[in-house]
């Protein structure tokens, strides 16, 4: 079974305060007598499904082109975690224990709630995000990369992005916006491309997921 867990770029989804969402427009078009129709796409980098390059957060970090490609395919592992308000370290100790995937999707009550966050038109800044605690226990366990299933990895109206700094800080590839309404937990091969932006501090990407034998 194949999921595409990919939030679509279609104008007016929800997207971060303060960052652009998708405009497509058309720069040519035929029923205006061009010979083909062109268009233009204007959004944040970090709108829909995307990746956080190192250089999001960090001094001297790398751009999306730094991140390295066999974190962002291979095995995976998709988890159903509870998330009040956030993940916690306890958590993700009482779900994994030492059995620490090197890539790690989390599906919380963002996915699962009645109605998950992907279904409401607007920006939810209720949603369940990564706490501090758990990004420090997923970087100490050396995960190679961590997705989400809402706009950001960082607690909303967080005082300083101290989830990102942990995770972005030990070369944790960060995936953020996945739709994994639909994904049931357990065992994938994951697909992960990014547009390639040299220096961008994220990009938007397709991810795919496909069943894997367990």
């Amino acid at each position: 079974m194949r999921y595409d867990v990919t939030v679509p770029l279609r104008p007016g989804i929800p997207a971060y305060p303060g960052e652009a969402g998708p405009v497509l427009e058309l720069l040519k078009a035929r029923r205006r007598g061009d010979a083909a129709d062109v268009g233009r796409l204007l959004l944040s980098l970090h709108t829909g499904t995307h990746v956080d390059a190192p250089t999001h957060f960090l001094d001297g970090g790398g751009g999306v082109e730094t991140l390295p490609l066999d974190a962002l395919v291979g095995p995976c592992l998709v988890l159903d975690v509870e998330a009040a308000p956030d993940v916690s370290a306890a958590a993700l100790e009482a779900r994994l224990g030492g059995a620490v995937p090197d890539r790690l999707l989390l599906r919380t009550r963002n996915s699962t709630g009645a109605p998950p966050l992907w279904a409401k038109e607007s920006f939810d800044p209720g949603f369940a995000a990564i706490g501090h605690d758990a990004a420090r226990w997923l970087a100490d366990r050396r995960v190679r990369l961590v997705g989400i299933d809402y706009l950001s990895v960082e607690p909303f109206g967080a005082a300083e992005p101290l989830t990102h700094l942990a995770l972005l800080g030990a070369g944790v590839v960060v995936v953020e916006g996945l739709d994994l309404r639909a994904v049931p937990p357990g065992l994938y091969q994951l697909t992960c491309l990014p547009a390639l932006l040299p220096g961008a501090d994220g990009a938007p990407a397709r991810v795919l997921l496909e069943t894997r034998a367990s």
